[in-house]
């Protein structure tokens, strides 16, 4: 089931040189923060770290600042918006012994900006379930820069059927 809390808080993890679930389910993806085929998105490379959670490191580009060396909130927004669908879709797939994660949207989610977010160096993206019941996850996230916690989300996710666009988009 799912995880109460994940990670070290504050501490940058570890992220590998293998290609990323995006690349890996979901190479045609046109979505803005996490598809590969993208060529203006975000490309967001998120994965699977230890006990579950999901885990990114992604390099913030002076165009995606508010201001000056400070990381825009709708950026923020975005990277954890779909690292966190990341881990609910990789949480579904694995506890229903799938070949793919199913496709899922956002439901609501919530952000909560702590401190600026330097757009000088790499940030860190870790996500985990903390609740599940049926098609709908729960997962909470966090963003990391320069060893610290600059942003953190909850949000429900929900795996979606035939009906929906987002059915099979990976």
């Amino acid at each position: 089931m799912a995880r109460a809390g994940a990670g070290h808080p504050g501490r940058a993890p570890k992220v590998t040189a293998e290609a990323s679930l995006q690349q890996r389910y979901a190479p045609e993806s046109s979505c803005f923060g996490c598809g590969p085929a993208n060529v203006r998105g975000m490309r967001i490379g998120s994965h699977e770290g230890s006990h579950g959670e999901l885990i990114a490191e992604w390099h913030p580009e002076p165009h995606h600042a508010a201001f000056t060396n400070v990381l825009n909130g709708g950026v923020i927004g975005t990277l954890l918006d779909c690292h966190a669908n990341w881990a609910a879709a990789m949480f579904l797939m694995h506890e229903r012994t799938l070949d793919r994660p199913p496709g899922c949207v956002t439901a609501e989610y919530s952000i909560k900006l702590r401190r600026p977010t330097p757009t000088d160096q790499p940030v860190y993206l870790r996500a985990w379930v903390v609740e599940a019941a049926g098609d709908r996850v729960t997962v909470d996230a966090q963003l990391l820069s320069g060893g610290r916690i600059t942003a953190t989300a909850r949000g429900v996710f929900v795996a979606v059927g035939p009906d929906h666009p987002a059915y099979e988009r990976w």
